[in-house]
Order: structure tokens, then C-alpha cells, then sequence
């Protein structure tokens, strides 16, 4: 192994050492990428970096689709969008086995189409359906496992911006990538579906047979609940796969959408606006010192010929691509169980994409891919962040051990998923191909 390679090591050792110890992920990785970035090229190149990285960041007019999704996704959890459509499709659930983790499978997809975080779709349905499930008599922790798990899909399912910092990092297509996600996303949903029902032949003590029934008229009245979703839906995917806006436009359209909607049923007041532009700011602000970090870092890994010589290193140490993804699989595996899934992607794809790229992976695959393997570690014991954020928002319903019971069989399909899609690609690369 050459110098090179094993200062790249040490550097990455560090950065992952420094966030261990607490100090927040974005300067774990900025730290790093100066240090290293000074002892390659000098004072005076890392001067002028630290000095027009964050201008060409934040004046890059592409990068605008991050704040725009952001707004739409919570200017419709201000606007009670969320609890009608878990509403809706509770009801024409509630007569099946399992209905009400079935109906929050549901919803939790349909929420994932206008929001991009998981972890904030997993809070919300905690908020929403679990006291409903545990009132209900099913078991505390396949409840808030279904919840953790669900939340994931919003990684998968457009907006996603986990997505969206993946092309940033690697130059591939924003509006690819959505595309990408939507059948591996509906595919994802569909295992659950059918997981849940197989859970309850299982298990019957953990899913009770339900009495509710709603009447046919109350059903369809309930889709009404279920219409803002859908506009939006349409505005933003339709019009990416379409060609006619691109994922910035599209996603100031769902924002507008969003509001126009909120503010004509009158669902949401001026403080509740200004709430979702301030939170919109924040969580901005936090993803685009988050980018030029892992920017930094990827400045010095090049410029220090690591990339390089990692590619030629794993290229030609007679690894298959297979066993190479595999190895992929477990490092995110790991890391999952420590760092937010946003994080993990910058930390890791300066390094782990030009070896894709060495390879002749497809990229738009290898990104959804990436995708699902960081979103299992989120919701793997004993540190998975779903997890946590399931609890947190449970106040005090469940335990975090009893959420370590009910995300096991979650975990399970996941991983036979992920197997489906690496050995599919064309589920993956299907709808991106098919782009006007």
C-alpha cells in the first residue's frame, strides 16, 4: 500500500474518530479536508478553496431544489396533509390483518413523494398513527418498527435529498435520480405490504384482528383527503419525467403548490408559514455547510492522488465488482448504526464513487443502490437513527428495546430487496431511460 493510500486512511480514520467524538459531522469533515487540503497544496491554495468554495455552492443555481423541496415537505406537514392521507387510507385498510401498519406503510410512501427526510417522515407518523396502533392492541415494537422502517422510503421516493446530494457530489443528473427511485421505492413498499400480513400468520399476538369497518360512503369520502397529495405528485414528478421543468423549477412549483393549497383550505396561518420558512432555512443552512464540507474533503482526496490510487488498488487487486459492492453493503451496514444517512454520503461517495466509475457500474443504479444500503444501516441496531427518532418522538410509548424486536423482520426484507435491485438493475434504470 502506497503513502498515498495510507494517509487516506489516516484521514478517513479521523474524521470518523472526531465524529465519534461528538463534534458535529459537517466540521468533522471540514477539519479534516483543510488539514489535508494545507499539507498538499499549501496555505495559499487551501486560502483561496476555503475562500470561493462556499460562494460557488451557494451561488449554484441548481442547488436551490434542496431549500424548495424542503419547503414543500413542511409547509404540508403544517398543513395537515399527512394526517388526512393516513386518515384515507386507513380506512379502506382497517377491515384487513394488519390494516392500520398496512395504512401507515401506505401513507408513509404517499408522504414520501412531497418530503425528502427520513427521519422526519418517521417522526411524524409516530406522532400520527402509533398511539392509534398501540390503542389498538398491536405490539409496541413492530408498530414503531413499521413506522422507523417506512420512514426510509423517503430516501427512495422523490424528493429525495439524499438524491439530490448525491448529484451534487458526483455530477449525475438530480432529475435521473428521482426517476430512479420511484419503482425501487414502490417496490420497497409493495415487500412490506405483503411482509405484514405474513407477520400476523407468524405472530398472531402481535397483530389483532380488527372490528372497525368504515362504510363504502365514508371510503370514498375520505379520498378526499387524499387530492393536495396527488397535485403535487403530478407537479413535481410529472413534470421532471415529462421534461418539461427541471428538478429546481419543479420543486419551486411544489412549494408553491403547497402553499396555494394550504392557504385555499385554509389549513394554515401566518405563524405556521413563517415557522416552515424558518425550519426551511435551518435545515438548508445545516445541508449546505454539510455539502461544502464534503466538498473540501473531496478537494484533497484528488488533489492528494488518494482517488487515484484507491481505484487502481481496488481495480487491480482482482475484486469482483460483486464482491466489491458486497463490501460496500457492510461498510454502510456499520457506519449506519453511527452516522445520519446525509452525512454517510458525503463522508464516503468522494471516495467510493470514481471506484464505481473504475468498474463501469451504471451510476444512476449505483446511486440507488448507495441509497438503500445507507438507509438499512439507519434502521439497524444498536445506533440506527430511525430508531432513535422513533422514541424520541414516541414520549415514552415504546422503549428502545422493544423497537429492536420489531425492526428485525424489517431488516431482513430490506436486505432481500437490496439483493432484488442489485441483481435487477433495469427496476432501477428503467424510468430514467425512459426520460423525455
Amino acid at each position: 500500500m502506497t503513502d498515498v493510500l495510507t494517509n487516506g486512511l489516516i484521514a478517513i480514520a479521523a474524521m470518523i474518530a472526531m465524529a465519534g467524538f461528538g463534534i458535529p459531522i459537517a466540521f468533522s469533515i471540514g477539519i479534516v479536508g483543510a488539514v489535508g487540503l494545507y499539507m498538499t497544496g499549501g496555505a495559499t491554495f487551501l486560502f483561496v478553496m476555503v475562500q470561493s468554495l462556499p460562494y460557488s455552492v451557494a451561488s449554484e443555481y441548481s442547488f436551490a431544489v434542496i431549500p424548495m423541496f424542503v419547503l414543500m415537505g413542511t409547509i404540508a406537514a403544517f398543513s395537515g396533509i399527512i394526517s388526512e392521507l393516513y386518515t384515507a387510507v386507513n380506512r379502506w385498510m382497517e377491515g384487513l390483518r394488519g390494516g392500520l401498519l398496512m395504512a401507515t406503510t401506505m401513507a408513509s410512501a404517499g408522504f414520501s413523494a412531497i418530503s425528502g427526510s427520513t427521519i422526519v417522515n418517521a417522526a411524524m407518523f409516530t406522532r400520527i398513527a402509533l398511539p392509534e396502533v398501540i390503542a389498538r392492541g398491536y405490539h409496541k415494537g413492530l408498530s414503531a418498527g413499521v413506522i422507523a422502517a417506512a420512514g426510509t422510503f423517503a430516501a427512495l421516493i422523490p424528493p429525495s435529498l439524499t438524491f439530490v446530494i448525491f448529484g451534487i457530489l458526483t455530477e449525475q443528473s438530480i432529475g435521473k435520480l428521482f426517476m430512479a427511485g420511484i419503482l425501487p421505492g414502490i417496490f420497497t413498499a409493495a415487500c412490506y405490504m405483503a411482509a405484514i400480513p405474513l407477520i400476523a400468520r407468524i405472530r398472531p399476538d402481535w397483530i389483532p384482528r380488527s372490528e372497525a369497518r368504515s362504510t363504502l360512503r365514508e371510503k370514498v369520502l375520505g379520498l378526499r383527503g387524499i387530492w393536495p397529495m396527488l397535485v403535487l405528485v403530478f407537479i413535481v414528478l410529472g413534470g421532471i419525467y415529462s421534461g418539461i421543468t427541471p428538478p429546481t423549477t419543479a420543486g419551486a412549483l411544489g412549494a408553491t403548490g403547497a402553499l396555494a393549497i394550504a392557504v385555499l383550505r385554509r389549513r394554515i396561518t401566518a405563524g405556521q408559514v413563517w415557522a416552515s420558512a424558518r425550519e426551511t432555512a435551518e435545515l438548508t443552512a445545516v445541508l449546505f455547510v454539510l455539502i461544502i464540507a464534503g466538498l473540501l474533503f473531496s478537494r484533497f482526496l484528488v488533489l492528494s492522488g488518494f482517488v487515484s490510487d484507491l481505484t487502481g488498488f481496488v481495480t487491480g487487486s482482482g475484486l469482483s465488482p460483486g464482491m466489491f459492492i458486497l463490501l460496500m453493503v457492510l461498510m454502510y451496514f456499520v457506519l449506519g448504526m453511527f452516522i445520519d444517512p446525509l452525512s454517510m454520503l458525503v463522508m464516503t461517495v468522494p471516495f467510493v464513487f470514481p471506484v464505481i466509475q473504475a468498474y463501469g457500474m451504471h451510476p444512476i443504479w449505483f446511486g440507488v443502490i448507495l441509497c438503500k444500503m445507507i438507509e438499512i444501516g439507519v434502521i439497524t441496531p444498536p445506533v440506527g437513527l430511525n430508531l432513535f427518532a422513533v422514541v424520541g418522538a414516541s414520549e415514552g410509548r415504546v422503549t428502545i428495546g422493544e423497537v429492536y424486536v420489531g425492526i428485525l423482520p424489517f431488516i431482513l426484507i430490506e436486505l432481500v430487496i437490496l439483493t432484488v435491485l442489485i441483481l435487477i438493475p433495469e427496476i432501477s434504470t428503467y424510468l430514467p431511460d425512459t426520460m423525455m
